[in-house]
């Protein structure tokens, strides 16, 4: 058993998720993880899928998807994690305020100095308007209210508002 990343991006329309898990499903293939987002109207999907396929299988099996030029597609093998992730805790970061380069590098900057992982990341543009909600793990032992007062110095130094709050366990 393989297990492949898939990612499709392009134009969007109606039809892309279901056309294109039909035809992993069709292989044979179980998808074990997957985000999709739209991007100013532009499709974003990532996959995750187990199975006994081949990457040019699955290639061969979604190129008509492609066929028209507004969809482009990517496979590509990947390892499993063989050990579970170390002890960690969930937090929630909330980033909002007037959009300027800079503001997710600065402040995703303080939670990977103290080994926290991003594990999930949006971001919105309403005119003027920033929003960054993210969710994080903190390695076991790393001081939040450190953390998060660190966070608010670079937030506040953009001139955003962040928050920083435990993840409740129904929000992961």
């Amino acid at each position: 058993m393989t297990v492949h990343a898939i990612t499709v991006l392009g134009q969007d329309r109606p039809g892309i998720i279901a056309e294109t898990t039909g035809r992993l499903a069709e292989l044979g293939l179980n998808l074990e993880d997957s985000t999709m987002t739209l991007l100013r109207g532009h499709f974003a999907m990532m996959l995750v899928c187990a199975g006994d396929a081949e990457a040019s299988a699955i290639e061969a099996a979604l190129a008509p998807i492609t066929e028209d030029g507004s969809l482009a597609i990517e496979v590509r093998e990947v390892t499993t994690a063989a050990d579970a992730a170390p002890a960690a805790s969930g937090w929630v970061l909330t980033v909002h305020g007037g959009d300027r380069p800079g503001i997710v590098s600065s402040i995703v900057a303080e939670v990977a100095a103290v080994g926290g992982n991003i594990t999930d990341l949006t971001t919105r543009l309403a005119g003027d308007l920033y929003l960054l909600i993210a969710e994080i793990d903190l390695p076991a032992g790393a001081d939040a209210d450190a953390v998060a007062t660190a966070i608010g110095q670079a937030a506040a130094a953009l001139g955003v508002g962040a928050t920083l709050r435990p993840a409740e366990a129904d929000e992961l």
